[in-house]
């Protein structure tokens, strides 16, 4: 069987490779006027062949590269996960003012959490005319609790046991949410007492 993505297959590298350089150019521009990297780490990939197939029949759509690179926003996938709240804001509002992308979707499950606790910053981008590219953007603490929900595998039932474990994995995630508050305060606090020393 031929590539479900065919010629467009280096229009999706083409657009990862162009959003990772933006992703660069802000950290260099702010390891050039600081000692603090804003990202901790980024993850990134095209979408797998089995894995688009079985989208597309998902949502019962053509197993076309048409399909996989129009209809399908996820086909490149970027997780930029940062040390500090206010970095994520920083990327976030350099990816939005590329040039040659437009926003085609833009939630924030950080200031507008999920009901289960899930927070993080969701941006779908239009780059280039090419296709699309789903970017989420994250702190440390809040990929660490999403990776650990995702591991935790447990039944989404209404039982009483599914329950207490739905509202403890609420619980932790609030309490991180938290936590990165006041790391930020923290951070905030070092870098004003930073510059009133240098004035």
């Amino acid at each position: 069987m031929d590539s479900i993505y065919g010629t467009r297959y280096q229009d999706l590298e083409e657009i990862m490779n162009f959003i990772l350089d933006e992703i660069n150019k802000v950290r260099e521009e702010t390891l050039a006027n600081s000692d603090s990297d804003p990202i901790e780490h980024i993850i990134y990939r095209i979408k797998s062949e089995n894995s688009m197939i079985g989208k597309l029949k998902r949502k019962g759509l053509p197993l076309t590269a048409e399909s996989a690179t129009e209809s399908v926003y996820d086909a490149v996938g970027i997780r930029v996960v940062c040390a500090f709240l206010k970095d994520v804001y920083m990327i976030c509002d350099h990816l939005k003012c590329m040039d040659g992308c437009e926003v085609v979707e833009e939630k924030d499950y950080i200031k507008h959490a999920k009901a289960n606790g899930y927070r993080s910053y969701h941006l779908i981008l239009r780059v280039n005319d090419k296709g699309y590219a789903e970017i989420q953007l994250r702190t440390i603490s809040q990929d660490t609790w999403a990776a650990l929900e995702h591991n935790i595998h447990y039944k989404k039932e209404k039982t009483e046991m599914e329950k207490l474990i739905a509202e403890e994995l609420k619980r932790c995630a609030d309490e991180l949410a938290s936590t990165d508050l006041s790391m930020q305060t923290i951070r905030d606090m070092i870098e004003n007492a930073e510059r009133s020393i240098d004035q």
